[in-house]
């Protein structure tokens, strides 16, 4: 896996969830214990995703919530539901080729955007991992990409 750092400009909870993924190999981190507001306590499965920054050219990681479909990850480009898509969608966009490391397996994989019926039940999927997604959406005029990561060889 290609040496990445850590996205710059990332709230400070993900800051210290992406440095407990870092220092325990994926041990600590993957399964994460939170209390979105209005919301009880959850645990939800993250992963660091790497892209390549599209302007930049470096490789950054970001931590995201993930759902399996078969043996693809999938998550969410929600931004909490800005009216932009985040930066990480944009450069897999760029350059759809990304390294994922969920709890202690990393892999490389290919990103792809769901569309249509696909799009419809992985939707589904990832409001029962995150339901603030659903609250997400009532925010922004935008789809919210839902992102395969079918990974490769």
């Amino acid at each position: 896996m290609t040496e990445a750092k850590l996205a710059p400009k990332l709230p400070e909870w993900m800051q210290k969830h992406a440095a407990r993924y870092l220092s325990s190999g994926g041990t600590d981190g993957h399964m994460y214990t939170v209390t979105p507001p209005g919301y009880s306590e959850m645990v939800v499965p993250s992963l660091m995703l790497t892209t390549q920054g599209r302007k930049s050219g470096e490789k950054y990681m970001f931590p995201l919530f993930y759902g399996m479909t078969g043996n693809s990850y999938i998550v969410v480009a929600s931004k909490g539901g800005a009216p932009d898509h985040p930066g990480w969608y944009k450069n897999l966009l760029a350059d759809p080729q990304v390294e994922v490391w969920a709890g202690t397996t990393k892999t490389k994989a290919r990103a792809r955007t769901a569309t249509g019926a696909e799009r419809a039940r992985l939707w589904e999927e990832a409001v029962k991992f995150w339901p603030p997604y659903a609250d997400y959406a009532k925010k922004t005029d935008r789809e919210i990409p839902v992102v395969v990561l079918d990974p490769i060889a």
